[in-house]
């Protein structure tokens, strides 16, 4: 199939592992990967076979689940026990850990909590059930924000008043840039993530790759794809220079998707939100803009979210995990209390968090 067995080709694979070779200059190269396909996809290919002994690809904040703060997940399940609520939400949300619990358990006990596979089945929810509240969990990054804003401008028009969006949707390059100002991670390079890319472009990973002089390459999700990713930013490396390659320009542009950045404009505003793992980023988030407050479920339930550093978390090190500084095995608790079926953090819920990566594909 075009776009996917062509580049999956061992032959082709290869040549790229030997031109990596050829280039890599030698020294520590941290490579850090924003996005949680690319987590996934790299573990599952075992494509660190291939990689030199001094290069590494490290996980970072590109789970939109795993980086929802803890008080957001308390918030949400508080909200779930409410009897005028119904809670809307992707499958991912349902195990992630509260403090004392979890979406999953509070449905056991007889809370309304509904799966859905898209942002405007609430709609449906909604019209069928008049005197409840519908809340949906509005997770994500820039490739989900088109969607849940044409939902919003959707039950805008159809009238409805018993819908509400509880949003922790996140913007990237911000938290890519808050990393860079973390000595610690000593980060030499960033794989960008395809999803997000395709919709806001090429272009805002030049503060990255300008002010910081940090090589950014956007890369697919095909084994081939992150090789040579990969092996473009230890070339820039090795080269010392540090620009923005775009190695997924069959889907990515360098002015992404226009339409969706307008709609996302109309509905959402930047703003300052708290990740997990990193604490609040100024202007890394989306709010509702206030001409569609009525829908904003923080305004209609006053919602007050902790701060993370307020709230007891088992031992669990997903924050760590989700800024690079150590890797899933680092983790006291990874494989043996912490895992698919037992997860202690969110890490190892999600299908794109690291933890969940690494048990899934270890040797």
């Amino acid at each position: 199939m075009r776009y996917t067995d062509e580049f999956k080709n061992r032959g082709l694979i290869d040549s790229v592992s030997r031109k990596l070779s050829a280039v890599n200059p030698g020294g520590n190269i941290k490579i850090m990967e924003v996005c949680g396909t690319h987590t996934q996809n790299f573990c599952r290919f075992g494509l660190g076979k291939l990689l030199p002994g001094n290069i590494s690809l490290i996980a970072g904040p590109g789970c939109p689940v795993c980086v929802s703060s803890q008080g957001y997940i308390d918030e949400a399940i508080k909200l779930s026990r409410r009897p005028d609520v119904i809670i809307v939400t992707f499958g991912d949300m349902l195990r992630i850990p509260g403090s004392d619990s979890t979406l999953e358990k509070e449905r056991a006990k007889g809370a309304d909590v509904n799966i859905v596979y898209s942002p405007l089945d609430a709609l449906t929810i909604a019209k069928d059930n008049p005197l409840k509240k519908i809340i949906f969990l509005a997770v994500g990054f820039e490739t989900t924000a088109p969607a849940y804003a044409l939902t919003i401008l959707a039950v805008k028009r159809n009238k409805l008043k018993n819908i509400f969006f509880y949003c922790a949707l996140k913007t990237i390059v911000p938290a890519m840039e808050y990393l860079l100002q973390d000595k610690k991670l000593d980060i030499s390079a960033f794989l960008c993530p395809g999803h997000v890319s395709a919709i806001v472009g090429s272009k805002p990973y030049g503060l990255v790759a300008g002010r910081y002089k940090k090589p950014c390459c956007i890369a697919g999700f095909e084994p081939l794809d992150i090789l040579e990713g990969i092996y473009i930013l230890v070339k820039m490396i090795a080269e010392k220079k540090s620009t923005v390659v775009n190695e997924y320009s069959r889907v990515v542009s360098r002015d992404g998707n226009p339409v969706a950045r307008k709609v996302i404009s109309r509905v959402f505003a930047q703003a300052d939100v708290s990740w997990r793992g990193l604490g609040v980023i100024p202007n890394s988030g989306l709010r509702i803009r206030g001409q569609f407050a009525i829908f904003d479920a923080v305004r209609e339930f006053s919602l007050r979210e902790k701060k993370d550093a307020q709230i007891s978390v088992k031992k669990c090190r997903c924050g760590d995990i989700l800024k690079g500084l150590v890797s899933p095995e680092a983790c006291k608790l990874f494989s043996k209390a912490c895992s698919p079926d037992n997860p202690i953090g969110p890490c190892m819920v999600s299908q794109e968090g690291a933890c969940n990566a690494y048990f899934r594909y270890r040797k």
